[in-house]
Parts: C-alpha cells; sequence; structure tokens
C-alpha cells in the first residue's frame, strides 16, 4: 500500500508536466501559421484598377512639329540718348512714357564754356584772314617789283612763302571754328527718332560726363521677339517660319514670323538667338516674357503622350497594361510634335493599340498585376 502511493505522486506530476508541454507546443505551432500567413499575405501584390484617364492607346497620328521657345519682346527700333560734352544737364523735362519726335530738343547741356569757345575760333579766324590779305597784298607789290627789277627773285619767293602760311593758317583757323560750332550743337540733347521714353536716366540740374546716358527712347509701334534656343534645336531653324506666340493674359495666341538668326552662339549659354517679327498690336510692350512654338512641319507616326515617356532608368521606358500586368518597355524616341492640344512623341517599333500608361499612375513596379477599369454603361437615349 505504501508503495502504490509512493510512485502515484511523481506520475501525476510527470502526465502533468507532459500535458504542459503539449499545450504549450501546440499554441506554438499556432502562432507559427499565423506569422506564415500574414508573411504570404504581405507579399501577395494586390492587383490595381486603372481608371480610364490612366490609359493611353498608341495610335498612328499627324504629328505637328513644332520648337517651343520662350523669348522677350523687344522694340525693332531703339535709340540711347548720351550727353555728348560734359557739364550741368538743364531744361530735361520729358519723363517715361512721354512721347517725343525725332528731331525734338529734349535738353541741353550749360552751353557757357561752348559759346565762348565758338567766340574765340570766330576771331581767330579773323584774324588769319586779315594775316592772308596782308601777304596777298606784300606778294603782289614783290611780284611788280620783280619785273621792274628793283627786288631779287629771291625776295619774291619769300613773300611767296609768306603767303602760303597764312592760306594754312586760315584753314586751321576754319577747321578749329568747325570743331568749336559742332561742340556748341553737340550741347543740345534731340530726340534720334520718334517714339515714347522708356527710361529716365538723369536729372534736370545734374553735372554728367562725355557718354553719360540720359534717356532711352523705343518706337513701340514695330515689335519683334528675341527668341534664345539651344543650338541642337536650331540646326532646323529657318527664315520665314511661322510660330505662334503669347503672353500673359491674352485671350488668343498671335502669329509670328521668323525674319532673323543670328550667326553666332551666345558666350556662356551657347544659346542662338532668333528673332521673330510680329504685325503691330496694340498694348505690346519692350521686356515682356513670351512663349510659342515655332512650327516645322508634320510627320505621320505611332506616337504617344511625352509625359508618359519615362527616364528614371538608363534607357527611356513606356509602361505598358499587358496581359493583366505591368511591363517595362525600353524605346527610342523619336520626333515630338503636338496632337489636339497636347505634347507627343514618336516611339520607333511600337505597335499601334499599345496600352500605354499615363504620367499620372506614376512609377508602377514591373509585373504587377493591374486591370483596366470597365466602362460606366452609356444611358440609354430617351425616347
Amino acid at each position: 500500500m505504501k508503495s502504490w502511493k509512493h510512485w502515484a505522486l511523481p506520475a501525476l506530476v510527470i502526465v502533468a508536466l507532459a500535458l504542459g508541454l503539449a499545450r504549450a507546443l501546440g499554441k506554438r505551432e499556432q502562432q507559427q501559421e499565423a506569422a506564415r500567413l500574414v508573411a504570404a499575405s504581405s507579399r501577395t501584390i494586390a492587383e490595381l484598377t486603372l481608371s480610364e484617364r490612366d490609359l493611353f492607346q498608341a495610335e498612328a497620328v499627324e504629328l505637328q512639329r513644332s520648337l517651343p521657345f520662350t523669348g522677350t519682346l523687344k522694340a525693332v527700333r531703339s535709340a540711347t540718348v548720351k550727353a555728348r560734352v560734359a557739364g550741368e544737364l538743364r531744361g530735361l523735362s520729358v519723363r517715361e512714357g512721354d512721347y517725343v519726335r525725332v528731331g525734338q530738343l529734349l535738353a541741353r547741356v550749360d552751353a557757357t564754356e561752348s559759346v565762348a569757345r565758338v567766340q574765340q575760333a570766330e576771331q581767330q579766324a579773323l584774324a588769319s584772314q586779315a594775316q592772308l590779305s596782308i601777304a596777298q597784298r606784300q606778294q603782289d607789290n614783290n611780284q611788280a617789283l620783280v619785273r621792274q627789277g628793283f627786288i631779287s627773285p629771291t625776295a619774291a619767293q619769300n613773300s611767296a612763302a609768306s603767303l602760303d602760311a597764312a592760306r594754312a593758317n586760315l584753314k586751321a583757323a576754319q577747321a578749329a571754328l568747325d570743331i568749336a560750332r559742332k561742340t556748341l550743337a553737340d550741347t543740345e540733347l534731340r530726340a534720334p527718332i520718334t517714339g515714347q521714353v522708356a527710361a529716365r536716366l538723369a536729372q534736370d540740374g545734374e553735372r554728367v560726363p562725355v557718354d553719360a546716358r540720359v534717356l532711352e527712347i523705343v518706337d513701340a509701334s514695330a515689335m519683334e521677339i528675341e527668341a534664345a534656343l539651344p543650338p541642337a534645336d536650331a540646326l532646323e531653324l529657318r527664315v520665314g517660319q511661322q510660330a505662334d506666340w503669347s503672353i500673359e493674359g491674352m485671350a488668343q495666341p498671335a502669329r509670328a514670323r521668323v525674319a532673323r538668326i543670328a550667326p553666332s552662339v551666345q558666350a556662356g549659354s551657347r544659346s542662338v538667338l532668333a528673332y521673330l517679327s510680329l504685325p503691330a498690336q496694340e498694348g505690346l510692350r519692350q521686356g515682356l516674357f513670351v512663349q510659342g512654338r515655332i512650327g516645322l512641319g508634320s510627320v505621320q507616326a505611332v506616337a504617344v503622350p511625352l509625359s508618359a515617356l519615362r527616364n528614371d532608368k538608363p534607357r527611356p521606358y513606356l509602361q505598358l497594361l499587358r496581359d493583366g500586368k505591368i511591363a517595362h518597355l525600353s524605346v527610342l524616341p523619336g520626333a515630338q510634335g503636338r496632337v489636339a492640344d497636347e505634347d507627343r512623341v514618336a516611339i520607333e517599333g511600337l505597335a499601334p493599340g499599345t496600352v500605354v500608361l499615363r504620367a499620372s499612375t506614376g512609377a508602377i513596379a514591373e509585373g504587377t498585376p493591374a486591370r483596366a477599369a470597365p466602362k460606366p454603361p452609356t444611358a440609354a437615349a430617351p425616347r
């Protein structure tokens, strides 16, 4: 009896331990199975549903090729009025926006010194004229005396040389008078063209040096666009090509024509300047920012939206919806143009009807399951 009691207690302990161990192992297996299910579900990629506006079907179209540009409006005729002599500026009353006529007196530089120099040159010219008259009379007298034999021919030659010197002195004095008069005329600042004052760079009463800029005048009746183009794009640029351009606030784009192309590139930017002539139009101002497109003709090609072309890989590629998955297709872009106010690019070797993802979808990993959303049913026409 005692022997049975002695072994019963340890047996019960062993059974309890075995049951606890089995229960712990079962619970651990359940946790591991749940973790496996969670990991498997995390690896499962949900299928994307793409709306109709996220997709584009490649098609053969006529691309209207054009060259985009930006530039500024510039007046065909403009001029800078500069001080041609140094002195105090007087009578400058015109301001920005005032209209001026060609030849109109705009201001004067203090002419006190210039007037005095003109008077000095005039007196010197009169003195030289008097010396010439004396030398001429002396020469005439000596010639008569030589004929009568009263003086030697050498004396007559000396008087002739004095006459030549007097003539030269008179010409020099007259030239000095012309220079003094030119300097006096330069004290008047006159408008070189008809137009509007664009900038007033000096004030009345200010002392200005030679070549100081006083006024800028522009003729706003004739404007042109100065456009800077990359050298690669400028290769197809030709004089006479038509362009559409606009500025902020214009209801509709206007027309222009390539009038001139600079023969050399700009230092630093290496861009090529093109000048587009415009028809006369009210409200245009020099310096306004312009953007537009120069027409380069058309070409037939299979094209997709330019924004759908992605460049976050070593080679340009398109995202396609193919066989229920997203596929990445490396492509060779071709000519660019516009179709229905949308920029498109020709893709060599792309089959018409290929479904391409637009830029609105963003970057999607290759192989992601995807499908196009079903089109909503069209409403029946009312009877």
